[in-house]
């Protein structure tokens, strides 16, 4: 059983809380379900939606084909294509017909709740999981209830969903992940210039800043929040910084003063579509090349890409732990898609690894601030436990005073550059690859595409799936391999050229030709992959 719910209206309307309300309650019955957000660039207006699909198996992924509608600007006309045959479709105007109290239909958003608890009551779930899913939600919730319980009384029995669990699962967004991975590393202060799609962790972190004991600001632009940042990192705190494409454009000589002052830092880096301002509230997947190579001069970064909330929490954590173990940049590439659409998870995890300062208890009258060692690794102290503690972003000697010698310059480009090394070994323990299916024929993916490519490959016999969650360092070996073993080969990303399959050609030498390539700022559907690859088959 597998079900889609479209719920559409203007900015303004409440359409993202009756979504996230409905995804709620079905995910306490026991439902797997995965909501995605499509709206414009209007603070009021517009028309917007939320698809909201649910299965009683895992569901990664939203449809486009729909079993139900709230339409709250009687514009759902547009969707008509993709209703199914028989789709209940409820609006304000049905309302009206059916005499509905006047209280509902005349408050801003009540007619959402009296729509979503008639909904709720035809499919016949328990009104009690309603209820505690809107006081939860809500400090002001007695006219929310009212609305609904008036909805659920007037609905007419369509169809019983039976509760397959009354423990639930856990229902969150890429931006917990990305949260609630950085406040298990020990986060000490989060900086960010607010951009669509990033700023959700500026704003989950604020919410528990005070309870959490984190420095959470804004600064005036990116430019201050990332030369900040990379102060309070070599003072010692665990930070992180956050932005889209065009905040992280302005950051990049702020990134190449990291990997020559050799100060560990965490950027959060959330793809919308470009490039420019662009299409600011829409997906993408064009930033990949960028983070990659951002920067002026060769110094080593960390770039990982998690697929789903549950990567999230890993991923951020494994990149504290590179960052403050290696002494460098490590970005978390994520996009607008996994940003903000809600997943469902049976049960989350921590991973084993705890990130640390990794600074040095005594370091000693001899301490060299970029001593030259085998793995390339620099001991780390921090300013107050000793005076000889520098840092520098002209070339320097081990001690941190520049330099222009000659042997010098070389000693310390090859000792930054031999952490690349010890960096592919340490993350051959985390899964830099993911495979999911079984077959000869084989997609290639990365970051967000994961949901829509593990759900269609239900209707893919003969495919699997290899994800690519580590950029930098690049897992050379498994992804040539997992190609060299494979019959055929397709590429699958958000953006217009592939760039997943550029760094592939570049790494291994391989040249992937069949992509199927989505650049409208749409993330993909399983339905509209299984059309797609079979053509190419």
């Amino acid at each position: 059983m597998r079900k889609s719910v479209l719920i559409c209206g203007q900015a303004g309307q409440g359409i993202n809380f009756t979504a996230t309300l409905l995804g709620r309650v079905l995910s306490s019955a026991g439902y797997y379900v995965f909501i995605y957000r499509d709206y414009g660039s209007l603070i009021r207006g517009g028309h917007n939606f939320n698809i909201v699909t649910f299965s009683d198996s895992p569901v990664h992924s939203h449809d486009n084909k729909f079993e139900a509608v709230i339409d709250l600007d009687q514009k759902a006309a547009q969707h008509r294509s993709n209703l199914v045959k028989g789709a209940l479709v409820l609006n304000k105007e049905k309302a009206s017909q059916e005499n509905w109290p006047e209280d509902i239909l005349e408050s801003k958003y009540q007619v959402n709740n009296f729509l979503l608890g008639f909904l709720v009551g035809g499919w016949g779930l328990p009104r009690k999981l309603l209820i505690q899913s809107t006081k939860r939600e809500l400090k002001e919730w007695t006219q929310a209830v009212k609305a609904m319980n008036w909805g659920y009384e007037q609905a007419s029995p369509r169809e019983e969903l039976p509760v397959r669990s009354v423990a639930g699962h856990y229902f969150l967004t890429g931006t917990n992940g990305v949260s609630s991975g950085a406040i298990a590393s020990g986060l000490d202060v989060y900086l960010s210039y607010p951009m669509t799609p990033a700023t959700g962790v500026l704003v989950e972190l604020a919410r528990q800043a005070k309870t959490r004991k984190i420095l959470v600001a804004q600064l005036e632009d990116e430019v201050s929040v990332i030369n900040s940042a990379l102060g309070a990192s070599y003072g010692g705190a665990m930070t992180m910084v956050g932005t889209s494409g065009g905040g992280f454009a302005l950051m990049t000589e702020a990134i190449s003063l990291a990997g020559m002052a050799e100060i560990p830092l965490v950027i959060y880096l959330s793809q919308r579509t470009g490039p420019s301002t662009g299409v600011p509230t829409y997906t993408a997947q064009g930033d990949l090349t960028f983070a990659r190579f951002a920067g002026h001069g060769e110094f080593p970064r960390v770039v990982v890409a998690p697929g789903n909330p549950q990567e999230a929490i890993d991923r951020t954590m494994e990149a504290f732990y590179l960052a403050y173990r290696y002494r460098l940049p490590a970005i978390i590439l994520s996009d607008k898609h996994l940003s903000e659409s809600y997943y469902t998870f049976d049960n989350l995890s921590y991973p084993r690894i705890r990130p640390d300062r990794f600074v040095v208890n005594r370091p000693g009258r001899d301490y060299q601030s970029y001593a030259l060692t085998a793995n390339g690794i620099s001991p780390r102290a921090v300013p107050g436990q000793a005076t000889w503690v520098r840092a520098n972003s002209y070339e320097h000697d081990q001690l941190g005073f520049t330099t222009e010698e000659a042997s010098m310059i070389q000693k310390m480009n090859e000792k930054r550059l031999r952490k690349e090394k010890a960096l592919g070994q340490m993350v051959q323990k985390w899964q830099p690859v993911r495979s999911w299916g079984r077959g000869r024929n084989l997609i290639i993916g990365w970051g967000s595409t994961q949901g829509a490519i593990r759900d269609s490959l239900s209707e893919l016999p003969g495919y699997r799936f290899l994800q690519v969650s580590y950029l930098a360092p690049f897992p050379r070996d498994e992804v040539q391999q997992a190609i060299k073993r494979a019959e055929k080969v397709i590429l699958v990303e958000n953006n217009a050229t592939g760039l997943l399959g550029q760094l592939i050609a570049m790494e291994t030498g391989h040249l992937i030709k069949d992509k199927i390539l989505k650049f409208d700022g749409r993330p993909f559907a399983a339905d509209e992959l299984v059309d797609r690859i079979k053509k190419i088959s």
